[in-house]
């Protein structure tokens, strides 16, 4: 009988599992150490082929930092209760995110600690999406406002503000669940759940939101 022939794999399929590899290596090793043989082991390929389908190391990793930023997006808009009152939306947009950086801490990691220091093309993406879950969280604090009856009050640059420190402080949150310094500090549990993360973001800002919305306002004393 003759040699049976091995199936192909589907180029879409190859180039997932590449991706795959690159992630992993690239959170675990950072972008300069990262080798394309080390990309190509893990992937189970060899490194001509790793080139002849992604080009270059940039390039893999520019593809890399598009795919998880097209995940991180996706799970916090599918996760947002669209018919729900403001908060409880950006309650349900919030618990997406913390359960996508947890679910998947490498592509965080890549994300959050690597596209952002290794050049601007990288940094650029990234920043991409920040300003669209920026635009999203703006979006539901003006609408707060609104259904508080104080939208003339919180001034567009207020609104713009609070939603720059609100993605700023999950961003952090992440980062810092999905760390060593995490570990009990709700108790048993190895690290904090995405509702536990959410609500500890939600307490800080909507209970701030809310003194706002009936005109408070901190001043520095004399």
């Amino acid at each position: 009988m003759g040699a049976v022939k091995s199936k192909r794999v589907p180029r879409a399929v190859r180039e997932q599992q590449m991706l795959d590899a690159a992630v992993r290596t690239f959170a675990r090793r950072g972008y300069r150490a990262a080798s394309m043989d080390e990309i190509a082991e893990a992937a189970g390929v060899s490194k001509p082929l790793v080139y002849l389908y992604l080009n270059s190391k940039d390039e893999l990793f520019t593809a890399v930092i598009r795919r998880e930023r097209a995940a991180l997006v996706a799970a916090v808009t599918a996760a947002v209760e669209p018919d729900a009152p403001a908060d409880r939306q950006l309650w349900s947009g919030l618990k997406g995110f913390f359960a996508h950086t947890a679910a998947h801490p490498d592509g965080w990691a890549v994300l959050h600690q690597q596209a952002r220091t290794h050049g601007e093309p990288f940094a650029l993406e990234v920043a991409a999406m920040r300003a669209e879950i920026v635009e999203f969280v703006t979006d539901l604090i003006g609408t707060a406002a609104k259904e508080a009856g104080c939208a003339g009050e919180l001034a567009d640059r207020e609104v713009s503000g609070l939603a720059h420190a609100m993605v700023g402080a999950a961003e952090s949150l992440a980062e810092w669940s999905n760390s060593p310094e995490a570990e009990g500090a709700y108790g048993d549990r190895e690290r904090p759940s995405a509702n536990d993360t959410a609500a500890t973001l939600m307490n800080l800002a909507w209970a701030g939101l809310g003194r706002m919305t009936d005109g408070e306002r901190w001043a520095p004393g004399d």
